[in-house]
Parts: structure tokens; C-alpha cells; sequence
């Protein structure tokens, strides 16, 4: 059988393959790309609206961010770079936006104010520091916080409705948050690219094998679940974007740099309210502490979500455990993960771990009560009757040998590359989509490092992100030019009628 040729070959139909393949198609318009799914249609899995928060994390609400230290301080720096990374990605979607690539901004992005919200004096005194460090940075300038009620109440009317007036509360809130339905914007970029030339989008097709040839080209097999045939692609670029995916097709690779790592799959719940009189007295993105020994997934929060137009609050997540990898996966896809190389870091993270572990047990068998009385900590008047269980996608958290040789749990998002830069992976979950172009970049530099460094594609980056190899943490003056810009291009600087007649 002859292999198809192509430059590059994407494997899932999430928002990560999406981003670099749109980012690729505008570099180099000449790249014949290949996006391979294995469901039968694009952002399904991980990247679907009801599969993530929808939180364009950004850090001004995310505590999990910004760690308590023992002696009282506040660490800010994950806050800071997480916040620069994601002005990335709404640089990238304003060029798209100003193109016509992408559709009207609503479709996939809306305003929604960011806002954490605690309770007892210890957690105040926790958010009053972190509000007066993170203020005087450029990037969190505009973050305010309040410890009164009435200003509460105009914040968070759902929250503070019947709630105890003893009770010491604080909140911060940043308006020009956003609320991103990423299946929609991934979507939007499938459907622009599947309408250029040399770009094809094979859905149902699972990747069986991928090998490296003597000539550095990989091939990759492919099965067709419609017909049963076998396809082969052979590319000289291969990027593994398949969310909890990813990993057992690094493995199959076998490049040097996947030994070692393993996973850890976790899995969600929401609590949802489509009834429209509760939905339209909430307007925020509001997130509290987690618990003790939770995974950083499951910080509580109460969102404005809108998913293909529609809105509703969520409330969770509440984790899981399971041993599937994606949503849609197989239950031995924890075993099969298993490997000479990576069993004894996994085992150390197991051990090692038994507080989140007892966590996770107790949250699969939380009853529905038990999960209502947890959402009025945040909404204290919440009827029962008017919010239904969700399942939410699969994470699955890296596992991975630290400096001393043991094993380390890893929350946060890392690509795995090839030393010659023909593959690169992402692992990992938080924060995710929000940093996809950050991320992407990340590949562009790493695998295409040559072809970046040219005149052509360095004038190209710039157009698409203005910002590019600037620090916006240093640099205010570029912090505010670029942001004026993509608040005005993507709406997120529009007010809600009803807060400008509050105004």
C-alpha cells in the first residue's frame, strides 16, 4: 500500500491541533496538512463545552494559582504567566476575528466577569494579601476587592442571597473576564481550514502505529472505522494533540524523550441549571478554595457558561477516578500505559498521593444531596430540583521522574518534542485550552526553529501575535497596547445592560 505523503500530520481534532494547524496555514500557506480524529466529528472530547470550565484562565480567579506559603506570603509568578499566556491566545483569536476567519466574537467568546469568592477570616486575610499583591502588577491592575456586603451582593446576587451576615466574605473581581465556549471557536477553525488547499480532515480514523523511517519521515497507520481499510500517511511532522490520548501515542513512538513519563486519569461532574429565572441572576465566573487534597481540577466554582448560544450555570467540578484516558477511551487504558520505564515513578505517585486518592474515592460516591449541600456554600438558596448531574471530560495529570529519580505528579500542561523536532506531544490538563497558543508556540519554536528564525516567518508571527518574543510580565507599556486592542476586537470590554444602568 502507498503511504499518502504529507508535511504534517495532526493527530485529534482538539483546540491544540486546531491552533497549530491554523497557525501553520498562516505561515506557510504551501504545508500540506492532515488532521486525523478518531470520533466522527471535531471537539468532542476534551475540548467540547461541557468537557471543560470554559474559563478563559487568565489567573485573576484561579486561587489554585497563587499558593499560600507557610509564613503567610502570597506566590504570584504561575498567576503572572498564566495571565501573559493566555493575552497570547487573545492576540492570535483577534487577528483571526479582524480576518473574517474566525466568526463574530460572541459565537465563541463573552464577557463574564472574573471573580473569586471565600469565607472565615483566615481565607479573607488570604485574598486581601494576594489582591494587594497581584494589583500592583500591570497585568492585574484593573482587579478590585471588596469585603462588603452590598458591593457583594451587586457582584454576586445568587451568592449572597441568604447568606449569613455574621459570616466574615471576601471577593475580588476583574469585569474584562471571558467565558470561552472552545468547542465552538475549535470548530470555527476546522471548518475555515478544511476549505483551503492541501489541508485534509479524516474523522473515524484512530491511529493504530507510528514508526520513524531511516529518513527521519514518520509513518503513521491509520485505521478507517467506516470501511475497515488501513491508511498510511508518512509526514515529515507528527503533533500528538489527542487530550488524555496523547500519551500511549508517545509511547508508541518510542522517541527517547516519552521514556519515563506515565498518567494519571481524573474524571468530572457538573452540576447544571438551564432554568432561565436562576441563570439570568448570575453573571460571573466565580471560584472559591478547594478542599483539602483535592486535585487542582476540582476548585468549586459557579460559571456563566453559554455553549452553542445557549446559556446555563455549572457548578463543580466534582472529581472521579476512573481508568480511561478519554471520556470515549477503554477502561485497561491506565494498564496499557504501563511501561518498564515509567512503573516505578507511577507507583511512588501512588503511594505518595493517598490523601487525593481517598479524595477522589469520596467524591464517586458523593450522593446528589451531598453535592447540592456543596453548592450552597456558594449559592445558598439553590433548589435541588433545579440542577442535574453532567459528566465533564477526562484529565489526565502527568506522572513523571523528578530531579532525585522519584516519581512526581504533575497539574499542569508540558510538550514532550523529539530531539531532530519531527513529533512533538501534549501532556497534561490545567490550564489547558487557554494556552493553547502559548503552548503552540512553544512547538513552532522548538520544531520549526529554523524555519521561524527566517525573515518571512518572523515578520508572519508578529502579525498574528503582535506581542511575540516580548515579555508582556515586563513590559506594561506593550500590555496595554495589546490588550486595548483585543478587549475592543473580541467584545470583552462590553458591559452587560444591566450593569451599565447600574453604572
Amino acid at each position: 500500500m502507498t503511504a499518502r505523503q504529507a508535511d504534517v500530520v495532526l493527530v485529534g481534532g482538539g483546540v491544540m491541533s486546531a491552533t497549530l494547524g491554523m497557525m501553520l496555514r498562516q505561515l506557510d500557506p504551501s504545508l500540506d496538512i492532515v488532521m486525523v480524529e478518531r470520533l466522527d466529528h471535531v471537539a468532542h472530547e476534551s475540548t467540547d463545552g461541557w468537557n471543560n470550565a470554559g474559563t478563559g484562565h487568565a489567573g485573576y480567579c484561579e486561587l489554585n494559582y497563587t499558593p499560600e506559603t507557610d509564613d503567610g506570603d502570597v506566590q504570584i509568578e504561575r498567576a503572572l504567566n498564566i495571565n501573559a499566556s493566555f493575552e497570547l491566545s487573545l492576540q492570535f483569536w483577534s487577528y483571526l476575528v479582524e480576518k473574517n476567519i474566525l466568526p463574530e466574537p460572541s459565537k465563541f467568546i463573552n464577557p463574564t466577569p472574573h471573580e473569586s469568592f471565600v469565607w472565615g477570616e483566615k481565607d479573607v486575610a488570604f485574598l486581601r494579601k494576594r489582591h494587594e499583591k497581584l494589583s500592583n502588577h500591570h497585568l492585574f491592575r484593573e482587579m478590585e476587592f471588596t469585603e462588603s456586603a452590598d458591593t457583594l451582593r451587586e457582584w454576586m446576587p445568587l451568592i449572597m442571597s441568604n447568606r449569613d451576615p455574621n459570616q466574615p466574605v471576601a471577593a475580588t473581581r476583574v469585569k474584562h473576564g471571558s467565558d470561552v465556549d472552545f468547542g465552538s471557536l475549535t470548530r470555527s477553525m476546522v471548518d475555515f481550514l478544511k476549505d483551503q488547499p492541501n489541508f485534509e480532515l479524516l474523522l473515524n480514523h484512530p491511529v493504530k502505529t507510528l514508526a520513524q523511517r531511516d529518513n527521519g519521515r514518520w509513518k503513521v497507520r491509520l485505521k478507517d472505522e467506516n470501511t475497515g481499510e488501513t491508511k498510511k500517511i508518512e509526514a515529515g511532522f507528527v503533533f500528538l494533540g489527542a487530550g488524555g490520548g496523547a500519551l500511549p501515542l508517545l509511547q508508541k513512538s518510542e522517541i527517547e524523550e516519552s521514556k519515563g513519563y506515565g498518567g494519571f486519569p481524573v474524571s468530572g461532574q457538573w452540576l447544571v441549571c438551564q432554568k432561565p429565572d436562576v441563570v439570568k441572576r448570575h453573571h460571573a465566573k466565580v471560584y472559591g478554595k478547594a478542599p483539602m487534597g483535592a486535585p487542582p481540577m476540582s476548585v468549586p466554582h459557579l460559571d456563566t457558561r453559554i455553549i452553542n448560544g445557549e446559556p446555563a450555570l455549572l457548578f463543580g467540578p466534582f472529581a472521579g477516578f476512573t481508568t480511561k484516558f478519554l471520556k470515549q477511551g477503554s477502561v485497561f487504558d491506565l494498564f496499557s500505559s504501563v511501561r518498564g520505564g515509567n512503573i516505578v515513578p507511577m507507583m511512588q505517585v501512588g503511594k505518595g498521593n493517598m490523601d487525593l486518592t481517598r479524595y477522589l474515592i469520596k467524591e464517586v460516591f458523593q450522593s446528589h444531596n451531598a453535592r447540592i449541600e456543596s453548592l450552597r456554600n456558594f449559592f445558598p438558596d439553590a433548589q435541588e430540583q433545579n440542577w442535574k448531574l453532567q459528566t465533564a471530560g477526562q484529565r489526565v495529570q502527568i506522572i513523571k521522574k523528578s530531579d532525585d529519580g522519584r516519581g512526581k505528579l504533575e497539574f499542569g500542561t508540558e510538550i514532550v518534542a523529539a530531539k531532530d523536532g519531527s513529533l512533538a506531544a501534549l501532556l497534561g490538563a490545567s490550564p489547558g485550552a487557554s494556552t493553547a497558543v502559548n503552548a503552540m508556540v512553544d512547538v513552532l519554536e522548538r520544531c520549526f526553529g529554523d524555519r521561524l528564525k527566517t525573515p518571512e516567518w518572523q515578520a508572519r508571527i508578529r502579525e498574528l501575535i503582535p506581542s511575540y518574543g516580548q515579555s508582556l510580565v515586563d513590559d506594561a507599556e506593550l500590555l496595554n497596547t495589546v490588550r486595548s486592542r483585543t478587549l475592543a476586537t473580541l467584545g470583552l470590554n462590553k458591559l452587560k445592560e444591566s450593569e451599565k444602568e447600574e453604572a
